[in-house]
């Protein structure tokens, strides 16, 4: 992979969903530093700095909500060139604890507003006569993590979506991948580390786990989401990109 040439979006219409959090934001600001306008689609709020990233409120697991925001866009640049799949969430339970309706919520967010936010996002791609859709997959979509078995269906589930997606639309010019994050710095992780007496230990237990010693930050997702979204990754599509710092490469018990 080669380092993108200045202004590597310039011009481009980005939709970001997720795009307040803490991975969701660093893509943004990366996408805005390459000359994109981006708009930031979330529950929660955030004021950006940067005068061409523009926050819309976005529910992904509501219909009306991607409706409003593609019509929104289609308003304002008649195409869209970029959408981004970063909302989520995660619930750190195995199924014998997790609720119905903490299941489903699970499936709204991650599965459900990619599937929706994708779908009423390809005509404004089609007018575009070409696009880039990067889904949120995981690591834990490859593997499992203790406790997270909501989660790790979640993003199983998104890994087959994009597959499907990506064979469907190609014909037409749309190219659809996943990105698949392991541990990042974000606040996600901290709530997995939580307050206990011994934090540090297991943040550098957390580190010492991964064969380059450390977890990821925001800005290492971004940078590969930002190569998917342009040219330079045209031949691109239908692959599931794990970014964990060789995290699934290894074999655990080998380290005991």
């Amino acid at each position: 992979m080669s380092a993108v040439p200045p202004n590597y979006l310039k011009g481009r219409i980005a939709v970001v969903t997720g795009g307040c959090g803490g991975i969701g934001r660093a893509i943004c600001r990366r996408f805005h530093a390459e000359g994109a306008v981006v708009y930031a689609t979330d529950v929660a709020s955030l004021d950006f700095s940067e005068s061409n990233i523009h926050v819309l409120h976005h529910d992904v697991g509501s219909e009306e909500d991607a409706k409003a925001v593609m019509a929104h866009v289609a308003a304002e640049h008649g195409r869209l060139d970029i959408l981004v799949n970063a909302a989520g969430i995660e619930i750190e339970k195995t199924i014998e604890e997790t609720t119905l309706d903490e299941w489903n919520q699970s499936f709204s967010v991650n599965v459900s507003g990619t599937f929706l936010t994708s779908k009423h996002a390809l005509p404004l791609m089609r007018k575009a006569d070409a696009g880039s859709i990067i889904n949120f997959g995981s690591y834990d979509g490859f593997i499992a993590d203790p406790s997270l078995a909501v989660y790790c269906a979640t993003k199983g589930a998104v890994h087959a979506l994009t597959r499907a997606m990506a064979c469907d639309h190609g014909p037409e010019g749309i190219r659809v991948n996943a990105v698949c994050p392991g541990y990042v710095n974000t606040p996600m992780l901290q709530s997995f580390f939580g307050e206990s007496g011994n934090i540090e230990s297991l943040k550098q237990a957390v580190r010492d786990v991964h064969p380059i010693r450390n977890y990821g930050e925001p800005e290492d997702i971004a940078n590969l989401v930002n190569w998917l979204a342009g040219d330079e990754a045209r031949y691109a599509s239908g692959q599931l990109w794990i970014i964990d710092g060789g995290l699934s490469a290894q074999v655990q018990q080998m380290r005991l």
